[in-house]
């Protein structure tokens, strides 16, 4: 077990980093490793050359660098993965000539940035100081979906992948195991929506988990429209006036007794056309072309699931799994070892749940040996 003291602020800064800015500009694990050498806090920025003499991160000890590869991979990072693209911000000094003017330009750009993740994470910190608490484990929900916005963590590149396709007027289908965080992600696209969806529409989240049979469904979608007469005609004529992103979560259950391919038709009749009032995103752990065979034999009939464009939730990487471990402890006065975050890491394989469960165990081994 290891030592129980407080999480500095260049933790906090290499976890926003991580998270916030290599996994949305999607940097490659040498461009990581070396921007975290170059600005290992806020306030600090190394010279190639410093960067080179002091080596990397340990875990990126067999990445070779010398002050020229340094110099090519930081113009890779500044001209390629932050410059300013379409749908994406860059920060403005990305193509000035002066090296040293780029590097304090990109660091204030990060800056607010930093104070603005700070902010949103759940906890007392503030900037170079924080409450110390133990007894408090910040590692759940251990099951079920994050719906807490403040607690929610990470996918931001799953998330501008699913506004890609549904701006381009294409339904989702988020695939993936138990676990990886498919609710989650769903219920943070709902909240989600009204700022990156081109064209305005209306969240609509439905759990199947809740839902017996197709009478219960148009039930409870018919009540989410705003009618209390249940009904496919009068869902119908309600989706005339208006336009739903409907979020179905365990769409899996269709499957199953109770449910039948005429409801799916009908969702297909709702979504299917560029200016369709419906839009539609599903979770489920398997290819929906695999959970529903009832009408794969029928020649004259499109599948209802061929509406949808598949997009697979993958394990968090490592970088993302230490970021998260490390954004969970600043909300406590507890630093996990090397040895153990290490540990973790690899036994979880970065799967959100498992990871989270090994965590809160962890954690509770702590507040036993304060006890």
């Amino acid at each position: 077990m290891g030592e129980v003291g407080v999480t500095g602020t260049v933790n906090l800064w290499q976890s926003f980093l991580r998270l916030e800015i290599v996994t949305f500009y999607g940097l490659s694990r040498t461009e990581t490793a070396i921007l975290l050498a170059k600005f290992p806090d806020e306030k600090t920025v190394k010279s190639n050359k410093e960067v080179a003499d002091g080596g990397i991160a340990e875990e990126n000890s067999d990445i070779l660098i010398d002050p020229e590869n340094v110099r090519r991979q930081m113009w890779t990072i500044y001209n390629k993965r932050f410059c300013p693209q379409e749908n994406r911000e860059g920060f403005s000094g990305c193509n000035d000539r002066s090296s040293s003017v780029k590097d304090t330009a990109f660091l204030d750009w990060l800056k607010p940035k930093y104070l603005q993740w700070l902010s949103s994470q759940r906890s007392v910190v503030s900037i170079g100081y924080r409450t110390p608490a133990i007894s408090f484990n910040p590692f759940i929900p251990q099951t079920g979906k994050v719906d807490d916005p403040q607690l929610f963590f990470g996918r931001k590149g799953e998330i501008r992948d699913v506004f890609e396709v549904l701006n381009n007027k294409v339904s989702v289908a988020l695939i993936g195991e138990e676990g990886i965080g498919k609710s989650s992600l769903l219920w943070a696209i709902c909240q989600q929506a009204e700022n990156f969806l081109l064209s305005p529409r209306q969240p609509i989240y439905l759990d199947l988990n809740g839902i017996r049979d197709e009478d219960e469904f148009y039930t409870a979608l018919c009540e989410e429209v705003g009618i209390f007469e249940s009904s496919p005609t009068m869902l119908n004529r309600a989706l005339k006036k208006r336009r739903v992103l409907l979020a179905i979560d365990n769409y899996g259950k269709m499957a199953r007794e109770g449910f039948s391919l005429e409801l799916r038709e009908h969702l297909r009749f709702l979504a299917e056309g560029s200016n369709a009032s419906v839009k539609m995103i599903v979770a489920a752990s398997e290819p929906l072309k695999r959970l529903f065979n009832d009408c794969q034999d029928d020649i004259t009939n499109s599948p209802p699931e061929n509406i949808f464009q598949d997009l697979y939730i993958k394990p968090w990487n490592e970088a993302t799994a230490r970021a998260f471990i490390q954004a969970r402890l600043a909300m406590t006065s507890v630093c996990f070892t090397e040895e153990e975050t290490s540990q973790l890491v690899k036994e979880s394989g970065g799967h959100p749940r498992r990871l989270m469960k090994l965590c809160y165990q962890n954690y509770a081994r702590y507040v036993e040996d304060v006890k």
